[in-house]
């Protein structure tokens, strides 16, 4: 399972920090920051879900009030 995060869309209501703790509250570029994300894309990051996070990563996506946050399993997207 992992998270693709668009930091470009992120509109900094940092829901998602509030959810999970590998999202961080970036106050001085207004957005959220997802920790040890790697960029695949301009803007784009994406983070293989740590055992026994799925959950807490669920609640991050579905928290998002502008869909930043895609949670997948293998090639489904499941949020």
């Amino acid at each position: 399972m992992h998270v693709e995060f668009d930091r470009d869309t992120c509109i900094g209501m940092f829901q998602c920090v509030a959810e999970w703790d590998a999202f961080e509250e970036n106050a001085d570029a207004g957005k959220a920051d997802l920790a040890g994300a790697e960029e695949v894309e301009d803007g784009l990051f994406r983070l293989e879900v740590p055992d026994g996070e799925e959950f807490d990563a669920e609640m991050a996506a579905r928290s998002c009030p502008v869909d930043a946050i895609a949670l997948y399993d293998g090639d489904e997207q499941v949020v």
